[in-house]
């Protein structure tokens, strides 16, 4: 007798060979089995992705567990067709990160309250950048790149993203998210002299 009540399939079988599509489907279909390999594929990228752009630890935990929770209630919802399951994961957790620090009255790094605190944590120029980003001109002058190249600077430098790991985010190879990681800082420099 199966566990799900008779309008549902059984899930697929699932392994850790099967790829993203194929682990939400099962998910669609009740497979913990599926949800747990799934989060172990990309829970650490999305928890660092996350704590890149919030100093509150506990917050991005907090926003990483609704991400997968939310992942188990809304997978019958994701189309293969629509985008990978890498941007689809990326964009819940960023909602759920909202919801969390807005519940929580948190501040994301770099708005202003405390900018000498942030500053005296930081460690790199990438972390500076984030810092910054809302103040000064570089706000505007990456608002005014080509959506291609702001998405090559987004997942690169404000997410810190691997050109592998942006590569795969953004469906593109990875000698063109050099190339065009390259032209955008070019255009960067230009703007901002």
């Amino acid at each position: 007798m199966s566990l799900f009540p008779p309008w549902r399939r059984d899930p697929p079988p699932v392994t850790t060979e099967s790829d993203d599509a194929e682990l939400i489907a099962a998910i669609a279909a009740e497979s913990m089995t599926a949800l747990r390999i799934l989060h172990r594929r990309h829970a650490p990228w999305l928890r660092a992705r996350l704590a890149r752009r919030c100093a509150d630890l506990d917050a991005v935990d907090d926003a990483l567990q609704d991400t997968f929770m939310a992942v188990w209630r809304s997978a019958a919802r994701f189309s293969p067709t629509g985008g990978d399951a890498a941007g689809w994961l990326w964009t819940i957790a960023m909602r759920r990160l909202v919801s969390v620090l807005r519940g929580r009255g948190a501040r994301w790094i770099g708005q202003g309250h405390d900018l000498d605190e942030a500053r005296s944590t930081v460690e790199s120029a990438e972390d500076l950048v984030l810092v910054r980003v809302e103040h000064g001109d570089l706000d505007a002058a990456i608002r005014r790149l080509t959506p291609e190249l702001r998405a090559v600077i987004q997942a690169t430098v404000l997410d810190g993203l691997t050109v592998r790991e942006a590569a795969h985010l953004l469906g593109v190879p990875e000698g063109t998210v050099k190339t065009r990681a390259m032209r955008a800082r070019a255009r960067l420099r230009r703007d901002l002299a």
